[in-house]
């Protein structure tokens, strides 16, 4: 893309000369680019489509730009499809064919019956309960979902910014730049209801016209991008699928708050994520809308990326300004807020990577139409990541006061083997259990906070009838013990206390004074730990203790779980199964599963925690769990 001097007009010629070009486009093949597909293979096959085909002499782009004529297509990598266990995904536009399970041996066959005749290849679609589905947005996965973040992530070049802007992108920011003030965009936000998508669900309206009253010579916009909690994947599809959402409303909060200066803070095991936002910014620098004197409008913004090293710690908001300093990620004593006193000790803008990307649609659509969507107090969708014993697993949104019972069964598709539901994790180590009685009820910030569970950021880790709940305590008291910065007493030491003696529970060496002793340093800790993850660190402990107190009292009175059964269990990776994926190996949070991609993985028992997250996510049935007399 040229170096040009970027104005209003510019950009609204730019915009209609790539809508013009993206309605040329009647033939398209999107092969998904998504971290789950790329692991599955779907690069080699992105690259045996585009080599054979160049080889037949079939017309191919991979740019809006480019032109097709006759057979010719274009050949997209796509943002993340969600459904990741049935990829690599191929998507085939206009017949409206989803592929599945795409290997580089398919292709031949896709080419010359689907992309040159149109027939439908029918073992390659999506099949379940004898029923075979050839559009994408009939599965049930897709079907029941309300897609507004996640809109264009699987039907759009997730690398090519022109046709970012060929579906609206950057209109929003150009509407909040001429055509409104600071206040009328805070205003705006806040009468959208939108509230933060990172956990703690706080009005982001309210978070903006604090910043942008505050007076100061330097004001800052801070993305959180770190996304700790194990099994959670909706930031990293947003960021690899639609990175420019995230970087629009972004320019937005610079704008209405007179922030110049932004900072994405991104896990590193998202190198995927990253690798797209910095394709991204250098695109939008090289256009004009990222830069000094935008547009010529007078704003000028600045954009940078940090790659976090992977402590849960920095996702609160104060310990990840540190981490951008170049500090110790540890939480502080507020107040002073991040919006008084923030990154370099400036008023902050900090919201999560969902957050931001809802605001183009606001500013562009208006509060009303933002408002239809969800429920009163809780407006909008949410993203979702459904893992653990669920039968589909995968990156889901849906409005807010969806039921759990839509998500795991109509969208989940139920439990897996036919087993009878138990619980579900909400929120990650900071959130709660929730079980059969919860699941008609609506999920919403304030409907879970009536139960002692969260939103969290978005994880759902679902659990079967034989899942130990003592364990489940264990494995999130494992994790938060292990990511404490120690920087307070009540959160180094009291995990600590708490871990020990759930260990001895699922020893069958627990005591009756044990589960007093776990209820009071529960509270304890909620009290008196300094951040936000400290104080709900203990949710798991005290939800399992509220609602299957009954399996404490198997460990401690009887000295005898149903569910672990006197026997210890161990996960295996069947190698005859194993393709190589990778999947499984992504989503374990203890980093016990090693492997070259395309070869057989293994599991190390001696790090395994035996959480099932590998589990759920193996699209090829590799995972066994192998039972031993104790």
């Amino acid at each position: 893309m040229a170096k040009l001097k970027l104005t209003r007009e510019r950009l609204d010629a730019l915009r209609a000369e790539a809508k013009a070009l993206l309605e040329q486009q009647t033939r398209q093949v999107l092969v998904c680019a998504g971290t789950g597909c790329i692991a599955s293979g779907s690069m080699k096959v992105y690259e045996y489509l585009k080599a054979e085909c160049e080889k037949r002499g079939i017309e191919i782009a991979v740019s809006l730009r480019e032109e097709t004529h006759g057979d010719g297509f274009h050949l997209k990598k796509s943002g993340c499809h969600g459904f990741c266990e049935i990829g690599p995904l191929v998507d085939i536009e206009p017949l409206g064919v989803l592929y599945t399970h795409v290997r580089v041996e398919d292709c031949d066959e896709i080419i010359e019956k689907t992309i040159l005749g149109g027939e439908v290849i029918e073992r390659l679609l999506y099949e379940k309960d004898g029923q075979r589905y050839q559009r994408r947005d009939d599965i049930p996965f897709y079907k029941n979902q309300q897609r507004l973040v996640l809109k264009n992530s699987g039907k759009s070049n997730a690398e090519d910014m022109l046709e970012y802007i060929a579906l609206g992108g950057y209109e929003a920011f150009e509407k909040a730049l001429f055509d409104m003030t600071g206040a009328e965009i805070c205003q705006a936000i806040s009468d959208s209801g939108l509230r933060g998508r990172g956990g703690g669900g706080f009005p982001a309206g309210r978070k903006w016209e604090s910043v942008r009253k505050n007076v100061s010579d330097v004001k800052y916009v801070v993305c959180n991008g770190d996304e700790g909690d194990p099994g959670a994947f909706m930031d990293q599809g947003v960021m690899e699928g639609n990175p420019h959402s995230v970087i629009e409303g972004m320019l937005i909060a610079g704008v209405a708050t007179g922030a110049s200066e932004g900072y994405i803070y991104v896990r590193a095991e998202y190198p995927l994520a990253v690798a797209r936002l910095r394709t991204a910014m250098a695109k939008a620098e090289e256009l004009g809308l990222l830069g000094d004197n935008i547009m010529k409008s007078g704003f000028s913004f600045h954009l940078h990326i940090n790659r976090g090293a992977g402590a849960f710690v920095c996702g609160e908001g104060s310990a990840l300004t540190a981490s951008i300093e170049g500090k110790r990620g540890m939480p502080r004593v507020k107040p002073p807020r991040t919006v008084d006193q923030g990154l370099w000790a400036k008023p902050t803008v900090l919201n999560n990577v969902e957050t931001f990307a809802n605001v183009p649609g606001i500013v562009m659509n208006g509060a009303d139409w933002y408002r239809s969507f969800g429920t009163e107090k809780s407006p909008g969708t949410k993203t979702f990541a459904l893992t653990g014993n669920v039968v589909n697993t995968g990156l889901v949104e849906v409005p807010m006061g969806t039921t759990l019972r839509k998500i795991i069964f109509d969208i989940g598709g139920g439990i897996k083997d036919g087993k009878k539901f138990k619980a579900v994790q909400i929120g990650g180590p900071a959130g709660g259990c929730l079980t059969e009685e919860h699941l008609d009820m609506p999920l919403d910030f304030d409907s879970l906070k009536k139960v002692g569970a969260i939103v969290g950021s978005g994880g759902l880790v679902v659990m079967d009838e034989d899942t130990c709940m003592v364990e489940t305590a264990r494995f999130f008291m494992n994790f938060t013990q292990n990511e404490s910065c120690g920087k307070c007493v009540p959160c180094r030491e009291g995990t600590k206390r708490m871990l020990e003696i759930l260990e001895r529970i699922i020893a069958n060496e627990g005591t009756l004074e044990d589960l007093d002793m776990l209820e009071e340093l529960a509270n304890t800790i909620t009290e008196t730990a300094l951040c936000g993850l400290g104080q709900s660190a203990c949710k798991p402990v005290l939800s399992t203790l509220k609602y299957f107190r009954n399996e404490y009292l198997a460990h401690v009175v009887d000295k005898h779980c149903p569910h672990c059964n006197g026997r210890r269990r161990h996960l295996e990776i069947n190698p005859e199964l194993c393709r190589g994926c990778g999947k499984c190996k992504k989503n374990c949070p203890m980093e016990a599963i090693s492997g070259e991609i395309r070869m057989p993985h293994t599991i190390d028992t001696s790090k395994c925690v035996h959480c099932g997250a590998c589990w759920g996510a193996c699209p090829f049935g590799a995972i066994d769990a192998i039972e031993e007399e104790d």
